[in-house]
């Protein structure tokens, strides 16, 4: 196995879709997201996964249960399984930021370059199993 390896700032950075899995282990998931002002992820709650955020570009706020917390480049976010949780962008650039799931959360190597398309195949591209190697 290789795993994964590269400039994941830079990664980050340079993404324009909502979501782009880069790598998914059998514990673990890599994931870049841009939003665009006023985006959000959406409340979510993942009952059985623990989610890290880390921020690379732009403004925005996470919500953690009744938690609210500002966030910009250099920020970072863990959020417990079973905690209600949002991202939102509240500044007037993309939001650039990568998430790790630990189990993956969608299936390997999609793009969904849109909040929209990401709503509407969300529940058709739940992870399967199966790993990036």
């Amino acid at each position: 196995m290789k795993g994964y390896h590269d400039n994941i700032e830079a990664e980050t950075v340079s993404n324009e879709d909502f979501r782009r899995v880069l790598y998914t282990g059998k514990n673990l998931q890599l994931v870049v997201m841009s939003l665009e002002p006023g985006d959000e992820i959406g409340e979510e709650v993942h009952e059985d996964r623990d989610q890290f955020f880390r921020f690379e570009d732009g403004t925005g706020e996470v919500k953690v249960d009744d938690n609210v917390y500002p966030v910009e480049d250099g920020s970072a976010v863990v959020v417990p399984a079973g905690a209600r949780h949002n991202v939102r962008n509240t500044g007037d650039l993309p939001l650039k930021l990568y998430t790790l799931y630990g189990p993956p959360e969608h299936l390997d190597a999609i793009t969904q370059s849109t909040k929209e398309e990401a709503d509407r195949r969300h529940a058709d591209e739940e992870w399967d199993g199966k790993t990036t190697e």
